[in-house]
């Protein structure tokens, strides 16, 4: 007997959560009809067609990834707080993330992050083109690191690998670096040691860089002569 009384909500909550799961590949209408114990005819009734659908998982997504909330005592923490969050709710959803950015709503989707980096780096004293540089650094940060994980997800077996590369007779002169070297990384541990550092370096540099143009690199020539 098909189920009665489905929501608009319930469709996209069930697709979305088969999306993560699979793919956008595994959507269809039929296969989602029947996840939801209900007619073809009520999927369509609710979201329209498939295409459609694939659009209002997409929205709900850059919604979603808009409900991010700083937290912490200062802006550094808060600025943490906010990679973090990016960092958790992309890993989430990597397909979804994949749909938004096909149909060209990146950008739209982390407006709501930028914003939060705004009124946290100008809270830390940070103006202009040096509040602009440290909002996207953290942002290419966070999006730079999670490229790099996947990619180390997805490689296949290494061998050999880095336990057999970094034995103590690698680094003679430091033991504990070889060792630490020949265990497998922890990338929670590594985003949080970077982005600190990365965080602290931006709130905390020179304040003659707040006069550059945005995108300027210290060069030679800007040291101490």
């Amino acid at each position: 007997m098909a189920r009665s009384a489905l929501t608009r909500e319930e469709v996209l909550e069930a697709a979305a959560a088969l999306v993560r799961r699979h793919g956008p590949a595994a959507l269809t209408m039929r296969g989602l009809a029947a996840e939801l114990g209900t007619a073809v005819t009520s999927i369509y009734w609710h979201v329209g067609n498939r295409e459609r659908l694939l659009d209002a998982l997409v929205e709900r997504t850059v919604q979603e990834m808009g409900a991010l909330r700083p937290a912490g005592r200062t802006p550094a923490e808060r600025i943490v707080s906010v990679a973090r969050t990016l960092r958790r709710e992309i890993r989430a959803r990597p397909h979804l993330i994949a749909m938004v950015h096909e149909r060209g709503l990146t950008e739209r989707m982390f407006l709501p992050a930028q914003r939060a980096l705004v009124d946290e780096v100008h809270a830390a004293g940070l103006r202009g083109a040096r509040a602009a540089d440290a909002v996207r650094a953290v942002q290419f940060q966070v999006v730079g690191f999670l490229l790099v994980e996947r990619n180390r997800e997805r490689s296949p077996a290494q061998s050999p690998g880095e336990g057999e590369l970094w034995d103590p007779g690698t680094a003679p002169g430091d033991p504990a670096l070889a060792r630490a070297l020949g265990r497998p990384a922890d990338p929670e541990r590594l985003f949080l040691l970077s982005v600190r550092a990365l965080t602290e370096a931006l709130l905390t540099g020179p304040a003659g860089s707040a006069d550059r143009p945005p995108g300027t690199v210290t060069g030679p020539e800007d040291g101490p002569g």
